[in-house]
């Protein structure tokens, strides 16, 4: 009975976000018709705000809402295969990209996209951590390190080399910002959607086996290394699109806190992976929300809310625990 209505829920859930979710594809490939954005301006003003009349905010909550999906969405499979320290690895080769793009950007003036340098870097970098961790004697997370310290290594004397403090506001990459997402990125963060999310989705069964019994997995003859590899590319690809937002540093809490609060409550890998979209979501949403009204930065704000949302599902775990242990 319960589980009858667990997938009732579920359904119910992916009715409404279907819609909900083509709209901000529209609004990120700029196909949204003008009568919207002025139906939602006025609504905001009758509200007390004005945060719907601007452009880049429209920009930064689509963005947001596609961090808030694949963020957890890949997160879950990295936390139950105790990968979380990969999402901050990567997210350093990205900004090592970051940076070869301003140092191309300060030697030959051409205008190179830095997203775009980003995810090559990222990608680089998800296939350098499989291959050290394939075909050398490193132990552990002696690969992620490695990458993790060098990559971030090779981003600062890009920076010097090529002056890209005087080219580039690096501390907006670093801490996240709003300003940052324009309407390149934002089509960028839809591909990188449609891409992790489909690719999810047709490998679903294929990730779940490699995460709980690799080892069955490799006796069924399953491309263990390949999947392996395919989940690493996947983190690259969502690390570089929510960095627009949280920033490198914080980037890699987006992967990792929501799945964890989810984890708290949920009973099944499924309901966790579910869960932890919604806390995403709320996260992202509230954080952004906060960032326009306080002047805040919105990838603290943002990690400061899920590790609230944490906290509580803890506390509400503790609770439930005690009470049954009483009875």
């Amino acid at each position: 009975m319960i589980r009858q209505t667990d997938d009732r829920l579920e359904s119910i859930g992916l009715v409404l976000s279907v819609p909900l979710l083509a709209g901000f594809v529209a609004i990120a490939f700029g196909v949204m018709p003008e009568r919207f954005f002025e139906r939602a301006c006025t609504a905001g003003e009758s509200a007390g705000t004005r945060i719907a009349c601007y452009g880049f905010m429209w920009n930064a909550v689509t963005t947001g809402v596609f961090i808030g999906l694949i963020g957890p969405l890949v997160g879950t499979y990295l936390v139950h295969r105790e990968m979380a320290l990969i999402g901050e690895t990567l997210a350093h080769t990205a900004f090592a990209g970051v940076a070869f793009g301003t140092l191309v950007l300060g030697a030959s003036g051409w205008e190179t996209p830095l997203l775009l340098s980003a995810l090559g870097a990222a990608v680089i970098g998800a296939v350098g951590v499989q291959y050290l961790a394939d075909h050398t004697d490193a132990h552990g997370d002696v690969p992620v390190a490695i990458v993790l310290t060098g990559s971030f290594a090779v981003g600062a004397l890009f920076l010097d080399l090529g002056g890209g403090f005087a080219f580039v506001d690096i501390n907006s990459y670093l801490f996240g910002s709003i300003s940052i997402t324009d309407d390149r990125s934002v089509a960028l963060m839809a591909i990188l959607t449609g891409i992790v999310v489909g690719t999810v989705a047709t490998t679903y069964k294929q990730l779940l086996f490699i995460t709980f019994d690799p080892r069955a997995a490799r006796v069924a003859r399953l491309p263990v290394s390949r999947y392996n590899a395919l989940l690493i590319v996947l983190t690259a690809l969502v690390v570089v699109g929510a960095m627009q937002i949280l920033g490198v540093i914080l980037v890699a809490a987006m992967l990792i806190v929501p799945v964890a609060a989810a984890a708290q409550i949920a009973d099944s890998f499924r309901g966790s992976m579910i869960g932890s979209i919604v806390v995403g979501e709320f996260s992202v949403l509230s954080g952004l929300a906060l960032s326009w009204q306080y002047s805040l930065r919105p990838g603290a704000a943002i990690v400061v809310i899920a590790i609230g949302i944490y906290l509580v599902a803890v506390a509400v775990t503790t609770i439930g625990q005690r009470r049954l242990t009483i009875r």
